[in-house]
């Protein structure tokens, strides 16, 4: 049986999604209302199926990263206000499993948990019609949908070349792409990338980066 953990909602929202969960015979709510500072704490203590985050208490994107390379068995569900295709497009670049407006009807909401216990990603239907080239770009924390591209196969192991070949764009573009990335989460370079993709942090051993420093490029 699927386990769930919840962050901490608006009070309707909060009350909403612990009765749908309860309801659930085929799901279990083993921790609700969790402060999103706590959320990684909740996840250790009861390693969840999966564990809904509120987009609105996020201090940055990048939490859902962090959140994701820390605890790759846990998938994340992102509920959001109205979220557009490309805040739900950074969600899911960043590993979350599914992205999904508040105001999303009950059954969905439960079935898209269902699906993203076993790994199946989620949009909501405002976002998925949207496709790539329609997507509209919001605030600096964002990523493009070709950052997001560039960003997969960054973990993937790719080069700069090889990004390059795969997208039909110019290395310098890569490396430009590649800055972008480092900056919005937050790291320097393609090897703090990797360590992040690579190590379970903990909280008495965690990873420290210099968020003022230039990014730097790593050559192929």
């Amino acid at each position: 049986m699927p386990s769930v953990v919840s962050a901490k909602f608006e009070d309707l929202v909060a009350v909403g999604l612990k009765l749908l969960i309860s309801e659930d015979p085929n799901l279990e709510l083993v921790a609700t209302d969790i402060p999103i500072d706590r959320v990684e704490q909740a996840i250790e203590e009861h390693g969840p199926a999966v564990v809904l985050l509120n987009f609105g208490t996020l201090r940055t994107p990048a939490e859902v990263f962090q959140l994701h390379q820390s605890h790759p068995q846990t998938r994340i569900v992102v509920l959001a206000n109205r979220p557009t295709a490309a805040e739900c497009n950074q969600m899911l670049s960043f590993g979350a499993t599914a992205c999904l407006s508040k105001e999303t009807e009950a059954r969905d909401i439960i079935n898209a948990i269902h699906l993203a216990s076993r790994g199946m990603h989620v949009l909501p239907r405002s976002a998925a019609a949207g496709g790539v080239d329609n997507l509209n770009i919001q605030g600096s924390d964002l990523l493009t949908p070709r950052e997001a591209e560039v960003l997969e196969l960054l973990q993937n192991g790719s080069t700069n070349a090889q990004i390059a070949h795969r997208l039909s764009i110019g290395v310098e573009t890569v490396r430009t792409h590649a800055r972008n990335i480092y900056r919005k989460l937050g790291i320097g370079s393609r090897r703090e990338l990797a360590r992040l993709a690579h190590s379970h942090k903990r909280p008495e051993d965690p990873i420290v980066v210099d968020a003022h420093r230039r990014p730097v490029d790593d050559e192929d």
